[in-house]
């Protein structure tokens, strides 16, 4: 089990060195356009959610139903003008916390800076664009 999480780990590291950048803030991954945005803080998270339509999915490393989620996910970020963001519950406990977060995947619609949807566990890719379309 921990060489499974390492490699995940590793594999995670790998894809942000090869894919995305650091903002000039140092506190946000994001991806290229079309691609979820990984992340990382309180602030960042603020940053993301403050305008318009904004899917995010608190996930694990470790939880098998958020890998079976996540190719979804990303299938509604490069499909959809709204963002699409990530959020690894290990490494933003807080935000988990303040947000309800009790199981992952669990995934939160914003519009306009505040959560209007919840969906809990995986979901299908139709269900996931109709959601989103309804709030653009």
């Amino acid at each position: 089990m921990s060489d499974e999480l390492e490699e995940i780990r590793q594999q995670k590291m790998d894809a942000l060195r090869n894919g995305e950048r650091q903002t000039d803030e140092g506190d946000q991954r994001r991806a290229s356009p079309g691609e979820p945005v990984h992340i990382d803080g309180v602030q960042a998270f603020q940053d993301a959610v403050g305008d318009g339509v904004v899917l995010v999915d608190f996930y694990a490393d470790w939880c098998g139903p958020c890998k079976q989620l996540e190719p979804i996910v990303e299938r509604v970020a490069a499909g959809t003008d709204a963002t699409v963001a990530k959020v690894d519950i290990d490494a933003n406990q807080g935000l988990a916390t303040q947000y309800g977060v009790r199981s992952v995947p669990t995934l939160l619609l914003f519009a306009d800076g505040e959560p209007v949807e919840r969906l809990v566990g995986v979901q299908q890719e139709s269900r996931l664009r109709s959601l989103v379309d309804s709030y653009s």
